[in-house]
């Protein structure tokens, strides 16, 4: 029984020393974000300016530090790099919406923290406002719409709430357009739409005017070309077929020329 107790002891300070004696790069380093240890979503607004610091914790020696913009990597001063790094983020817009910014333990990348900025902003709508169509052909209205958050979307025409009808009027949304589609458009479509989108922070819409014209009166061409061929070559065999009636007359014509000239 002591003899075991004896090879415990012996094992626990070997165990002991392998611990005592493991290189400092072996020991656990934690990185954070403004004070946040895990990765987290920064609310924030069009035009602000956001910094990020971030820190490593539990460090015994100096560590080298990287961020990343998505994918490509920010960068850094020589003094912006160990053991704590800032970056700024300016000038914030709406394309900055979702981005992630992400800081990395240098000597192992696989230690890190992110952070995602969440831009929230009122409707931006845009698209092509002005379309003149023929009568029967078919258009698309789209707008472009960014929200965040989402926006709910609405078309009015002339004021009034659009009524949709069925087989003419389709409306599809997306994550960032509004579209109506008219399948052959009619003069009572004639006027202008309105793309309508309502959010919590704004309510913003966007004209689009619709001319629609007369349907053009097409001349068949084709059909006229073989007419003309048709009629010259027409004229062409009269012309041949009636040749030697018409050479007897000119000669006829120039006998009493040569009787007076004698």
């Amino acid at each position: 029984m002591a003899w075991k107790s004896s090879g415990l002891m012996r094992m626990h300070s070997y165990l002991l020393l392998v611990i005592l004696f493991l290189p400092h790069e072996m020991t656990c380093s934690v990185l954070t974000v403004n004070g946040k240890t895990e990765n987290y979503i920064l609310n924030t607004q069009r035009g602000f300016q956001e910094s990020l610091n971030c820190a490593v914790q539990n460090h015994t020696g100096e560590e080298g530090l990287l961020w990343y913009r998505e994918e490509g990597t920010v960068d850094l001063k020589s003094g912006n790099k160990i053991n704590s790094s800032s970056i700024c983020v300016s000038c914030i817009s709406e394309n900055d919406n979702g981005v992630t910014f992400t800081c990395k333990l240098r000597r192992d990348q696989s230690v890190s923290i992110s952070v995602v900025l969440n831009v929230i902003f009122p409707p931006l709508l845009s698209g092509d406002q002005f379309q003149t169509v023929e009568e029967d052909s078919d258009v698309k209205l789209v707008c472009n719409v960014k929200s965040n958050p989402q926006a709910q979307m609405m078309w009015y025409k002339d004021s009034s709430i659009l009524n949709l009808e069925k087989n003419h009027h389709q409306v599809q949304q997306t994550s960032e357009s509004f579209q109506l589609s008219i399948t052959k458009v009619k003069k009572s479509d004639n006027g202008t739409y309105s793309c309508f989108a309502n959010s919590s922070l704004k309510i913003e819409t966007l004209d689009f005017h619709l001319c629609v014209k007369d349907r053009a009166v097409t001349v068949p061409v084709e059909p006229i070309i073989a007419a003309s061929v048709v009629v010259f070559l027409t004229l062409c065999f009269g012309l041949i077929a009636r040749r030697n009636k018409i050479i007897k007359l000119c000669i006829k014509g120039q006998d009493p020329q040569r009787e007076t000239a004698l």
